[in-house]
């Protein structure tokens, strides 16, 4: 939303100028000729008529339905602030649409002393300026892949995270417990069942609910970085725990301990370089 209204305000003297225009070239009876016109201008979602007094006289015509039991309802409320070009057009701020969710305009002309009110789709329009690259259909199938690959993730984290919890339970109710062992199962399992929970609810939140028609590098460097964060810490815990079995059983094998840590040391302050260079660059070009 944020995006579209940015990109509607850095344009807006070109996007109402094209709206305002496709509807100067429609037929002049916006009612009698409604479908035609919802079908020619595909960023058009409704179309009704209000008269002088403020009261709807037609139905509210979609492009599926006609609506008729608002006529004669008191729209004055819409009114109050309305203030008319030299050629009889007001453009509202954008909004989200009641209706259909997205981002919005509404167009009102009065023409022979009748009020048309047109509710515009804000992104539709955007894309037929070739101001955003949206396609619907292939926007609804990447949603589909990425819900379902999403889901799969939340399922596998639960299962990570069950899993933690029975290795828990068992250390007091089972037999032949290693104690050390199994509580660094247990902590594992939960640390790797968060990192994975948390990869799918920024894939869910970014990619399904709130679609972005930009390319936010740093969001997405900053993703890869948490998950990263969480399987290094799951990586020391292991090697903590290797480290703490090979101090009680053997020493012999002190020196496979010292090259795991090591590695993980290692992959650590790579992290934080990763981090110092590559997300700080990113959050420097947003500043600017």
């Amino acid at each position: 939303m944020k995006v579209v209204i940015n990109l509607y305000k850095k344009h807006q003297m070109t996007v109402d100028n094209y709206i305002t225009t496709a509807i100067k070239n429609a037929p002049q009876e916006y009612i009698e000729h409604a479908d035609e016109i919802l079908k020619k201008y595909t960023f058009l979602q409704l179309v009704y008529s209000v008269d002088e007094g403020y009261h709807q006289v037609s139905p509210v015509i979609c492009r599926q339905r006609k609506e008729t039991f608002n006529i004669g309802s008191d729209k004055r409320h819409y009114f109050t602030k309305l203030e008319l070009d030299e050629d009889g057009f007001y453009i509202s701020n954008p909004y989200i649409h009641y209706r259909t969710g997205k981002a919005s305009i509404t167009v009102v002309r009065k023409l022979n002393g009748i009020y048309y009110i047109f509710d515009c789709n804000l992104i539709t329009v955007l894309e037929e300026l070739h101001l955003i690259e949206y396609n619907s259909t292939h926007h609804k199938f990447k949603q589909a892949v990425y819900m379902l690959g999403s889901g799969l993730l939340v399922a596998i984290s639960l299962a990570l995270l069950f899993y933690g919890g029975y290795k828990f339970v068992m250390i007091f109710f089972g037999e032949n417990i290693d104690f050390f062992h199994d509580i660094f199962k247990a902590i594992i399992a939960a640390t790797l069942g968060i990192a994975i929970f948390d990869l799918a609810k920024q894939i869910i939140e970014h990619e399904v609910i709130f679609h972005s028609f930009t390319h936010d590098e740093a969001r997405e460097y900053k993703v890869l970085g948490k998950f990263l964060v969480s399987i290094i810490i799951a990586l020391l815990i292991e090697t903590l725990m290797v480290v703490f079995k090979i101090a009680l059983e053997d020493y012999k094998d002190m020196q496979a301990a010292f090259f795991l840590l090591i590695g993980t040391t290692a992959m650590f302050v790579g992290l934080a370089y990763f981090y110092k260079t590559i997300i700080g660059r990113c959050e420097v070009k947003e500043e600017e």
